[in-house]
């Protein structure tokens, strides 16, 4: 049958050219007409191409996504409905009619043999049934934010992530954790060992390929300090399009995982006893091409526009641990026996603090969050670390970025603090915030209160990225 299909599928080279033709479309800010015109048409010309993958996320951030016939969306792309109330966080069942607005800047050409030939993806936007976004689809509230500022400031939100997951034996390892109870590694190195034929490393080298493919811009990637553990870096990007590319990070890591016969996880503390898995994020803020953040004579060569930045994230970081640590699983990677940011201060050096300083140059000057989990939502991490670090209050405090403060070491005392703040308020809203409470409350009243020695069964089989919908509705 394979030999009657003709159905697109490119070299790695060709989706690389197209892919950053099209990244380049989006952060020169081309306008969103002329993209969509030629989206369309070449989608009308391209015959092999039989089906359009279109993803959104959740409010906590699984992504999800549809397959739309091509000929079928040519003719219905102004007016796809989905069902809502089948979305966790969405609306409820009255009222579950939502649509998806196809953002055609962000259209991503994906290597056939990773995700299928003749199909190419595309992110999309919720709108509500009055025709607004949807104001728990953080994506878009996202892209308004950064859109906004930049229409009456000239900012550019700018922000990589450095994204660690582990990789191990077995498919699905995360959903038949109530079955075995372990993880098994792949390979017991660690810090940048790996020889070149372990699994390990052709994972990493694969999925490199396929991230390079898809435009990412790669920069490095080794095995992590953890055995089976493993990063892949890329370039700097405009923030929702760097929100996209975590999601399609996971996404592949995972999809090249699964063809391997193996399970890549982003849970940030599925074995005890070794380093957990972070997601440590580097943002900064340009203006007519100029780093704001840079400041040759400034403290750490920052600006005190950065260091404001800063002072705002700490005077509220106990009001976003819980965006940034969205799991009962994430607590247990703050612990301070494994390098965790559980300080809530600044250092150029001291890697348990919540922000660092990387040394940098009037490029490349950033300050990087470090306590935030690779399970989080890339699109509400980013607004919140924006949307505080411009907007946020300072706290009147004599020693705030080296004063001794902690974050909370548990899901309970993080959600306490994220439901008294009137800053998280401020952040989602009345309506998004008391949504996302629900969510987290009920994943952590699904398991033991006091985390322990061990890894519990329902901190995984419940977690918000693993969870099977047969379990949950069990419980």
């Amino acid at each position: 049958m394979s030999e009657l299909q003709d159905y697109l599928s490119l070299s790695y080279s060709e989706l690389e050219d197209l892919n950053l033709a099209a990244k380049e479309q989006r952060l020169s800010r081309t306008p969103a007409a002329k993209i969509q015109e030629e989206r369309l048409k070449y989608l009308t010309d391209e015959k092999r191409i039989k089906a359009v993958t279109l993803l959104f996320s959740d409010l906590e951030g699984r992504l999800h996504m549809l397959d739309y016939d091509k000929k079928w969306l040519l003719k219905s792309w102004d007016n796809m409905t989905f069902d809502g109330s089948s979305i966790r966080g969405f609306t409820a069942q009255h009222e579950s009619d939502l649509r998806l607005a196809i953002d055609w800047g962000s259209f991503f050409w994906a290597p056939a043999d990773v995700f299928g030939p003749g199909k190419v993806m595309v992110f999309g936007d919720v709108i509500d049934k009055d025709g607004t976004p949807y104001g728990a689809d953080i994506r878009g509230i996202l892209k308004a934010y950064a859109e906004g500022l930049h229409k009456s400031q000239g900012y550019t939100l700018n922000a990589a992530n450095e994204i660690e997951g582990f990789l191990f034996q077995g498919v699905d390892a995360e959903r038949r954790y109530n079955e075995t109870g372990k993880f098994e590694y792949v390979s017991t190195g660690g810090y940048y060992h790996s020889l070149p034929g372990d699994a390990l490393r052709q994972f990493i080298d694969h999925t490199a390929e396929v991230q390079r493919s898809m435009g990412f811009q790669n920069e490095k990637d080794h095995p992590e300090v953890a055995p089976s553990q493993f990063e892949i870096n890329y370039s700097y990007s405009e923030v929702v399009n760097a929100a996209d590319q975590i999601q399609l990070y996971k996404l592949i890591c995972r999809q090249v995982a699964k063809k391997m016969g193996m399970t890549a996880s982003f849970l940030p503390k599925p074995i005890v006893g070794v380093n957990g898995s972070g997601m440590h994020t580097n943002v900064s803020i340009t203006k007519n091409g100029t780093n704001l953040f840079w400041d040759a004579k400034g403290e750490e060569k920052l600006s005190s526009c950065a260091w404001e930045f800063i002072d705002r994230i700490l005077s509220h970081g106990n009001d976003i641990c819980l965006l940034l640590n969205p799991s009962v699983n994430a607590f247990r990677r703050l612990d301070p026996h494994f390098e965790a940011p559980n300080q809530i201060k600044a250092s150029a050096k001291d890697r348990g603090s919540m922000v660092r300083v990387p040394i940098g140059n009037s490029k490349s000057a950033r300050v990087e969050v470090r306590s935030v989990a690779p399970d989080a939502n890339p699109y509400l991490v980013l607004l919140s670390v924006f949307k505080t670090g411009i907007e946020g209050e300072i706290l009147s405090h004599d020693n705030l970025r080296q004063a001794e403060r902690y974050l909370p070491d548990n899901i309970y005392d993080a959600m306490e603090n994220f439901n008294k703040a009137k800053w998280t308020s401020k952040l989602l809203g009345e309506d998004v915030k008391t949504r996302y409470a629900d969510l987290k409350k009920a994943a952590a009243d699904r398991c033991p209160r006091l985390l322990g020695t061990f890894v519990k069964t329902p901190e995984v089989q419940y977690h918000h990225e693993v969870y099977n919908q047969y379990l949950w509705n069990m419980f």
